[in-house]
């Protein structure tokens, strides 16, 4: 009921996780990442305790094929599940359980991972992973989403699409960019929307945020006014509105 698609940014050190189904909320329980160390998606016959347990483990070094190997042993359910990741060296790991529902499978290239089940054919991974090759020159994000939309141009999930979300990880546990739309009739343009709105304010604010490196942050805010200014004005000139529904700041 789902395709997703994991990757790392080797020159940036970014992880992302891309996911789109007909399935309620997908965001919440398939992506599991770690900063700078590992992204997973865990999805079919959901098992979250594989996603956490998963990323936990590739965070302390295992290498990516040996957990899906104890997790597909450990786990009765081995059959109906489906999980990929890849690792902090960018080594892919993926299953398909045997019972997973037609069409199911994956695939993978340099650093990036591609998964689905109940799809309208193998063709959905298989476009998904030739747009984000055909985009690596993008920012992660921007290439995640287009892989994402091949998909769905090749048919994607074969019941329509429900939810969609996109999770970007630098260097820290908490995520630099995590965008969702949990009930939506277009919910892959809706993660569009939502990282243009994105682009007008969070993305200078989260760039300023406390990390491992620099516990303190930015703690100047004059920078990030003057980036959201920025920012402000270039979308002016360009004649582009903005795309978000709250409401109007005076400063």
């Amino acid at each position: 009921m789902t395709y997703s698609i994991v990757a790392r940014d080797a020159e940036t050190g970014q992880y992302g996780v891309a996911v789109a189904s007909r399935f309620f909320a997908t965001g919440a329980l398939v992506p599991h990442l770690r900063g700078g160390k590992c992204a997973v998606a865990t999805q079919a016959f959901v098992s979250p305790i594989w996603g956490i347990e998963a990323a936990d483990r590739l965070a302390a070094g295992e290498k990516s094929e040996d957990v899906v190997a104890d997790l597909v042993a450990r786990d009765a359910g081995q059959a109906s599940r489906q999980i990929h990741m890849i690792d902090a060296q960018g080594h892919v790991a993926a299953h398909t359980g045997a019972d997973c529902v037609d069409w199911c499978g994956h695939t993978a290239g340099r650093e990036v991972s591609v998964a689905g089940n109940m799809l309208a054919g193998p063709s959905v991974i298989s476009e998904t992973l030739a747009a984000y090759d055909a985009h690596r020159h993008l920012p992660l994000a921007e290439r995640l989403m287009a892989a994402m939309e091949a998909g769905a141009a090749a048919g994607g999930d074969k019941r329509g699409t429900q939810s969609a979300a996109l999770v970007i990880h630098r260097s820290e546990d908490y995520p630099w960019l995590s965008l969702r739309a949990d009930d939506h009739p277009d919910p892959l343009a809706e993660l569009r929307r939502l990282y243009d709105v994105a682009h007008e304010r969070f993305v200078y604010v989260a760039d300023a945020m406390p990390t491992r490196a620099n516990f303190s942050g930015t703690t100047d805010r004059r920078g990030i006014d003057a980036a959201i200014r920025a920012a402000d004005e270039a979308r002016k000139a360009e004649d582009r509105a903005s795309r978000s529904f709250a409401t109007e700041l005076d400063t």
